[in-house]
């Protein structure tokens, strides 16, 4: 059994704007509320037993490993960065809600894939893909716990692919800094799932 613990990057500017930041790679912003919750994730016993840390390789999650991990090596894995959201890249609702190719992507429940950028389903392949390779490592290094510090919608992906039982992709959000803690089992489903903090 694995235990494996995947966090959501710490807020950055473009986050608390509410914009769809995908590769603009913008670092977290420094505020008392990250220092607070950098508190309280330290004191989580299972963050004290992760053998190796997993990151997307954007600015945003290496800072937020760094901070959590300070003493580890941190393994990038070019694949679990978020999703390429194309012509809505670093826009916000109220910039784009004009716009008939958003006002389509809403209404197909975010299936279709967007201009100029990602499909939900080519992104979550690319997760899952990364996500297995770094678990066939983990038992390969028999680790017994991991820490994949990356996006949301990566962490959404994952989730919606191995969870036992299933939740649906957008039943999986979780804020800046918050995430899951969760078992990787033997019939190859993620079960025992509970949020971070």
């Amino acid at each position: 059994m694995i235990r494996i613990i995947m966090v959501r990057h710490f807020a950055t500017y473009g986050n608390v704007q509410k914009r769809y930041v995908g590769r603009t790679d913008e670092p977290v912003i420094e505020n008392r509320e990250r220092e607070n919750t950098i508190s309280d994730l330290k004191k989580i016993s299972a963050l004290k037993e992760v053998k190796a840390v997993y990151c997307s390789p954007m600015l945003r999650c290496l800072q937020t490993a760094e901070f959590l991990f300070p003493e580890m090596e941190l393994k990038k894995v070019s694949d679990f960065r978020e999703c390429d959201f194309g012509a809505f890249e670093y826009k916000n609702y109220e910039e784009l809600k004009d716009e008939p190719s958003y006002q389509e992507w809403m209404d197909s429940y975010g299936k279709l894939p967007f201009p100029g950028g990602e499909s939900r389903e080519q992104f979550q392949k690319r997760c899952r893909e990364a996500f297995d390779q770094v678990r066939m490592q983990a038992l390969e290094e028999n680790l017994d716990t991991i820490a994949l510090v990356i996006h949301g919608g990566t962490i959404m992906s994952i989730l919606d692919a191995y969870s036992d039982p299933h939740k649906d992709y957008y039943a999986w959000q979780t804020g800046n800094g918050n995430g899951y803690v969760m078992e990787y089992k033997d019939n190859g489903r993620l079960g025992h799932i509970c949020m971070l903090r």
